[in-house]
């Protein structure tokens, strides 16, 4: 299996991560095909796919902040079980992003992501791939070591068109295990960042990152 970084619309491959995607997310989380040139072509968003005979059959997206020396993982797509897709993405991306923290003279603190609540939300489908099961992927994503942030979590709609969406947590993977909360400026700072893209922040986000900015830490609890 192959590890193929993508930094154009015209990759080829890029068709085929962005179609898989399609089926796999739901519609509002999948940003339009044009709209993917910018962000392939920052050198700060790292978008990778997992290659088998040719065929994209996996793939994830994440980003190395260097300032605040944390990253993100946007998503992880596991397009056919039985191959060990999971585990491959999983190690080449750490070892990347270690790579990066040390270039930066420094240590991860840890990476952030979004991950579905299923026991909230309901069932998501997924395309109907198994691994993709938002059960499986928040326990394996738990044994990993991934902390939900004690905060109601809501983040703008990627069709940025105001909307807020619901049904996921905001988490924490920590380098360090014993860690047990967050300064709530780094999570301010990162999701202004994070979503400064989209330009049409719905009322609730707003009223979210009001309550944190009130707020000295931010807990950590089990996933």
């Amino acid at each position: 299996m192959e590890y193929h970084r993508i930094t154009s619309i015209e990759d080829p491959l890029f068709r085929k991560m962005h179609r898989l995607m399609q089926d796999v997310f739901p519609p509002e989380e999948v940003l339009e095909y044009e709209l993917w040139k910018e962000p392939l072509e920052d050198p700060g968003i790292r978008v990778f796919v997992a290659v088998s005979e040719g065929e994209v059959v996996g793939a994830t997206e994440y980003r190395y902040y260097d300032d605040f020396n944390v990253a993100m993982t946007d998503f992880t797509i596991i397009g056919k079980p039985g191959l060990g897709i999971g585990r491959f993405l999983w190690r080449k991306r750490q070892d990347d992003l270690l790579a990066l923290a040390a270039a930066n003279g420094r240590e991860l603190f840890g990476m952030f992501a979004e991950i579905y609540d299923p026991y909230r939300a309901g069932d998501h489908a997924f395309g109907g791939i198994k691994p993709m099961d938002p059960y499986v992927r928040r326990e394996v994503l738990s044994h990993l070591g991934y902390m939900r942030l004690d905060f109601p979590y809501v983040h703008p709609s990627w069709n940025n068109d105001g909307e807020a969406v619901h049904g996921l947590d905001l988490c924490f993977l920590p380098t360090n295990e014993q860690q047990s909360e967050l300064p709530a400026e780094l999570i301010v700072r990162f999701l202004k960042r994070y979503y400064a893209v989209l330009p049409n922040k719905p009322q609730a986000w707003l009223d979210m990152i009001g309550a944190l900015e009130s707020k000295q830490t931010v807990r950590l609890l089990p996933l």
